[in-house]
């Protein structure tokens, strides 16, 4: 059993990691992408589009593959890219003038990176970079903003995005205020579960002392009760999720919170991978 005595709520900020930036991977050829059908996007926003639509986007998208890390861009930097993960997690932080940060909201399979540029906002008020390695596609920040702007299922859909990620954003706030380590550890595996191939990622404490914003002590004691209580498993840098249902109790209810509005907005209801 998780112990609820723990009152660990105190948020650390931490350093940014070192920049690194996104790395080209060979884009698929036009004949492979050039019918939806063959090659549907693992990204969900795109799959979610009518095949007219998505069609338009796939000559303007670019697949790169992301290492732990990358850095897109910065707080007061302009956007030239905007990104839609597949099998990529991403992490946007505050940062402080002291150098610490704050992990604000994350995306994944289910979104896109680069949400200012719909909103007409060519500049990042947050830094943005890699937290789970995998593939995503880019567009030129221009070119989606003009093509965002006109009326059709793209703008309909960005505007129920916008929606669903500043729940995202409110809600986690919230939770860092609020809830115990234990809990805040749960939801954000939970939610990285969601977006990744299978059952296991890449995780070591520090990384996820990083995203919460506390102190590694408190990650460690966290994991531990989880893996105390048989709710996932961890060895040399991985977690693998073991009782899914087990660990959705054990997280506050800011996970159901953001994933019903996520399913309300969006359809999403299951994870990514499925």
């Amino acid at each position: 059993m998780l112990d609820s005595t723990s009152h660990s709520r105190r948020i650390a900020v931490r350093p940014l990691p070192p920049a690194r930036g996104p790395q080209l991977v060979p884009a698929p050829t036009s004949s492979e992408r050039e019918h939806p059908l063959l090659l549907p996007p693992r990204n969900r926003l795109l799959g979610a589009l009518p095949h007219a639509e998505l069609a338009a986007l796939l000559p303007h998208l670019e697949l790169i593959q992301l290492e732990h890390h990358d850095t897109f861009f910065g707080p007061e930097k302009p956007i030239e890219f905007v990104f839609f993960p597949e099998t990529a997690v991403v992490s946007l932080v505050n940062t402080f003038e002291d150098g610490g940060t704050v992990e604000v909201g994350t995306a994944g399979c289910e979104g896109m990176v680069g949400l200012p540029v719909f909103l007409g906002e060519p500049i990042s008020a947050v830094s943005v970079f890699t937290q789970i390695p995998g593939a995503a596609s880019r567009m030129d920040a221009a070119t989606f903003a003009h093509l965002a702007s006109a009326p059709g299922a793209l703008h309909r859909m960005m505007l129920r995005y916008t929606q669903a990620f500043l729940t995202q954003v409110s809600q986690t706030a919230a939770c860092n205020a609020a809830h115990l380590v234990e809990q805040r550890c749960a939801r954000w595996l939970l939610m990285t579960h969601d977006r990744v191939e299978g059952d296991d990622f890449p995780l070591t404490h520090e990384v996820l002392a990083y995203m919460l914003s506390v102190r590694r002590a408190g990650v460690t004691l966290a994991m531990r009760a989880l893996q105390d209580a048989g709710l996932v498993r961890y060895t040399r840098g991985r977690v693998t999720v073991v009782d899914r249902v087990g660990l959705e109790g054990a997280s506050c209810e800011c996970y159901r919170v953001v994933s019903a509005h996520f399913a309300r907005l969006l359809g999403q209801v299951a994870p990514c991978a499925d």
